[in-house]
């Protein structure tokens, strides 16, 4: 069962040894693990190696495991924490997980890949998928006088019952919640109202097609996909917790129920030709039920080179630490914090020995610092930190604490993203930041986005050192979204006490057909807005020079200069 590998001084160990059939349609998470844990046994470096071919993970075997994680769940929501995990890798140094092309297919609600105080971890030559995805389609095929009719996706299942439709899956059903477009012309997705909820009656016209009617005449277009999902991320695509060194390589995630690839106080993660899209021959039009990648308070350097994302429900990119409130003050160099927003309580937050910074809730600007010397966890939302110098006169009400060591620099380069109905990268750290290189493709929001807040997801922190050159944005953006947006959400604002510093805009070429800012910025010191070239089809926008493209509040230290803007159609090149 065991082979030991010279050419790589490895030891690798062969899943179809431990149980698993290929290309059936046997449950292989009984394998898997008995296969995990032969290779905990082994000292040294160990591939586990699945033979090329399809493999099925059911539920009812999987391991059953509690963990909080960043962004997911309220108590109110999902009271129960426990995950169902198909793969667990858990205290695992120096393995390689080789797929060498397979397919994973997962049953249920499950999360994929648990990563828990791994080392050295790779990933790769693997493709994933769920049977049954848990947002659902259905193409519109007509509509007429107060009604449209649908063609449910042969992957997703239905009932129709008191003229009311409920979705039906493995484990799970839905009638209510989150409902998003996709124009298949324009590869384009964007967030609308749920039609199901605004139908009067649904009924069924033949297997797999249905007529929905309102009282009104619903504005649709047939070809559009309406995608349907119910909001509850009780489970992730992938979690890595208090990992070191992991890499993902040549990997295909088609479908990540709840929050998708999850990495949450680990230090260097490596994401590389990574393929977050619907599997071609499904034909569905969906990835991602949340996040794609999702970077919560890690450190060390994140990496996200030569990969294609399309067809998720929110943020591709999001990389951010954690605000928590200060509330009390028992000693002069004890606080009591809590974590505010509902969706994100109980991870770990500190560690003895972390450097920590208070901010002013209001402004947003620091302005003290200390260094944690023990943590005592009063309960899942509230911690008790002792420090190692006394704390400073005058906190305030609403003040909050950053972790100043748990934020990672990133590299984000030679990147697609296409079919997002929401920002393509959000990114809040203070390390150095790289975005190069990337297309962003008919963002509905902002390509990218720079905020940090301490009133509503209490996503910290400042940036220092970013750098977004030599990116293709086309069409990205709308009236009311820049497509690059700086945007601190503090409420006191002073030039000379900004937020962010330093962030250049280098060499990147601008496409737009409408009214829509290439640039806002506020509180930000050092705004370089350079080199860039302005490209604009749009024959009544407000945009029509360069000077328009850039709208700043509050910035000092501005380099706005060798810009180019040009109407395609006026022919002006200024």
């Amino acid at each position: 069962m065991i082979e030991q590998e010279h050419i790589t001084n490895s030891t690798t160990i062969r899943l179809t040894d431990y149980g698993a059939v290929p290309d059936s349609e046997l449950d292989t998470q009984p394998a898997m693990a008995r296969a995990i844990q032969a290779a905990a046994e082994i000292h040294g470096p160990v591939v586990l190696d699945c033979a090329r071919g399809r493999y099925h993970f059911y539920p009812e075997e999987a391991i059953r495991a509690p963990y909080y994680i960043s962004n997911t769940t309220s108590e109110e929501e999902n009271p129960d924490v426990t995950k169902t995990i198909a793969i667990l890798l858990k205290g695992m140094n120096d393995v390689t997980l080789e797929g060498n092309g397979s397919l994973f297919i997962f049953h249920g609600k499950q999360t994929l890949f648990l990563l828990d105080n791994c080392i050295n971890v790779e990933i790769r030559n693997l493709r994933t998928d769920y049977h049954q995805p848990t947002v659902t389609e259905m193409t519109i095929i007509s509509s007429g006088k107060h009604y449209f009719d649908a063609r449910v996706h042969p992957e997703s299942r239905y009932q129709i019952r008191d003229n009311k439709l409920t979705w039906l899956g493995e484990g799970w059903s839905f009638a209510e919640g989150l409902m998003q477009t996709y124009d298949p012309l324009r590869n384009t997705t964007w967030r609308i109202d749920n039609w199901l909820e605004l139908a009067q009656s649904v009924e069924g016209l033949e297997p797999m097609t249905i007529r929905l009617h309102f009282d009104f005449q619903p504005d649709v277009v047939p070809g559009h996909v309406l995608q349907n999902r119910d909001g509850i991320r009780d489970q992730v695509g992938v979690f890595m917790t208090e990992c070191s060194d992991i890499t993902w390589r040549d990997v295909s995630l088609h479908f990540l129920h709840g929050l998708g690839v999850v990495g949450q106080f680990s230090t260097n993660l490596t994401f590389s030709r990574m393929n977050l899209a619907p599997r071609v021959e499904t034909n569905r039009t969906v990835a991602g039920f949340a996040d794609f990648l999702h970077i919560s308070s890690c450190r060390g350097k994140v990496t996200v080179r030569d990969s294609f994302f399309s067809g998720s429900h929110d943020d591709p990119v999001n990389v951010h630490g954690t605000y928590l409130r200060i509330l009390d003050q028992p000693a002069v160099n004890c606080v009591k914090v809590r974590f505010m927003h509902p969706q994100t309580y109980g991870i770990p937050a500190f560690y003895p020995g972390d450097e920590i910074e208070l901010v002013r809730s209001g402004s947003l600007t620091t302005y003290a610092s200390n260094n944690v010397v023990a943590v005592e966890r009063l309960s899942a939302r509230e911690l008790l930190l002792t420090l190692a110098h006394p704390l400073p006169d005058g906190i305030g009400s609403h003040d909050v604490i950053e972790n100043v060591t748990w934020t990672p620099e990133v590299d984000i380069t030679n990147n697609h993203f296409a079919r997002v109905p929401t920002r393509g990268i959000l990114v809040t750290t203070r390390r150095k930041v790289l975005i190069t290189g990337n297309t962003f493709e008919r963002m509905s929001m902002n390509a990218i986005l720079i905020a940090v807040d301490a009133e509503s997801w209490y996503e910290s922190g400042r940036v220092e050192d970013v750098t977004i050159t030599d990116n293709h944005f086309i069409e990205c953006g709308g009236s009311e979204h820049p497509v690059i947006f700086i945007s601190p959400e503090n409420v006191e604002v002073d030039e000379n006490a900004p937020v962010h510093r330093q962030v250049v805009i280098l060499n990147n070429r601008f496409e737009t057909s409408g009214d829509v800012q290439i640039v806002s910025a506020k509180s930000t010191h050092g705004l370089v807005f350079k080199s860039n070239q302005i490209i604009s089809t749009s024959e009544t926008g407000k945009l029509s020079c360069v000077e328009e493209a850039v709208y700043v509040i509050a910035c000092r230290k501005l380099d706005i200069m060798d810009n180019t803007f040009t109407n395609v159609l006026e022919g002006s090149n200024q």
